[in-house]
């Protein structure tokens, strides 16, 4: 790998596959968010992606310019071996220079308020793209406009 190359990250077949049922079912947490990150945090540059496939995962939303991923939680992620999974899984996108916010249903369905601050402040903060090229564009292996 050459020093100013992000790792592939390209989103495997089985997530690609994936990526699209997983938007058909979202959850009402999920639906609640996704109305408000369209309808309430409209900024220039702060495009959202919901149920996106990079490498072998499936985030929840994701806005690509700001290098932010964001999940919803349930309850099945305080297990033991969600834990490791989503350590395993949050190791791997900071890796290819993501942020990831995480918030629980709860937080979403009755502090929704904080949670959009908490997003808003964080795409206001501005992070150096992890693996510029030496003109200055930087990639993380897929087309970040399409």
């Amino acid at each position: 790998m050459s020093w100013n190359k992000a790792p592939d990250r390209t989103a495997t077949p089985r997530a690609k596959a994936n990526a699209p049922r997983l938007r058909k079912s979202m959850t009402d947490t999920e639906k609640r968010l996704w109305w408000h990150l369209r309808a309430r945090l409209p900024m220039e540059g702060t495009h959202f992606r919901r149920q996106m496939a990079i490498g072998p995962f499936v985030v929840d939303f994701v806005c690509l310019e700001h290098r932010l991923i964001i999940e919803v939680d349930g309850d099945q992620h305080g297990t033991d071996e969600a834990l490791i999974y989503d350590a395993r899984r949050d190791a791997y996108l900071k890796a290819g220079g993501f942020r990831i916010l995480r918030f629980s249903n709860r937080e979403v369905m009755t502090e929704l308020d904080p949670v959009l601050d908490t997003i808003f402040a964080a795409l206001a903060t501005t992070t150096p793209t992890p693996y510029p090229s030496p003109q200055g564009g930087g990639d993380f292996g897929e087309n970040s406009h399409g």
